[in-house]
């Protein structure tokens, strides 16, 4: 049983490194796609996976702003009611694919850290009595922004950039 369970760990991280060089492959044969992904690596908190991920997205998907690719992948802010009344406070929408947001979550919280727009959010809303979930959240949807404004502008992630706005 074990020798079983270890031939197939081993068989799939193989399969897993044949389908990392075929991507890596068919980015470098399309010279817009490695652009794209020098663009998405450009920002804080980004990074090679991420950044594929976002870029398969966005390619596939007709989107004509970043709130309608947050609202797709789910980022965008629900009040939670019945009727007229309001059930406590509003979560996130959670519909579209749950890996991606996952995936976010995960980039938003190395964003936070290292990417000053972001980190610039974080803290004002935690300041302003937000919970880290939903400070979170915040972030989750500001990656998605910025990733959708660096192809869109076709220009690098500026740390520069209005921070004070």
């Amino acid at each position: 049983m074990l020798r079983s369970l270890e031939q197939t760990i081993s068989f799939l991280t193989q399969e897993l490194k044949r389908l990392d060089k075929a991507i890596d492959d068919h980015i470098d044969r399309h010279p817009d796609l490695k652009e794209d992904e020098r663009l998405l690596t450009s920002i804080p908190g980004i990074g090679p996976r991420v950044g594929r991920i976002m870029m398969a997205i966005m390619h596939n998907h007709c989107f004509n702003s970043a709130q309608g690719l947050a609202a797709y992948l789910g980022l965008v802010p629900v009040p939670r009611q019945s009727g007229s009344s309001f059930l406590g406070r509003c979560c996130l929408a959670k519909n579209g694919p749950g890996s991606v947001r996952a995936m976010l979550y995960l980039a938003a919280m190395s964003a936070v850290r290292y990417n000053p727009h972001v980190q610039a959010l974080y803290t004002r809303l935690q300041a302003n009595g937000k919970s880290k979930m939903s400070a979170l959240g915040a972030a989750m949807r500001k990656l998605v922004h910025q990733c959708f404004g660096v192809l869109k502008t076709r220009h690098e992630y500026r740390p520069d950039y209005a921070l004070s706005a």
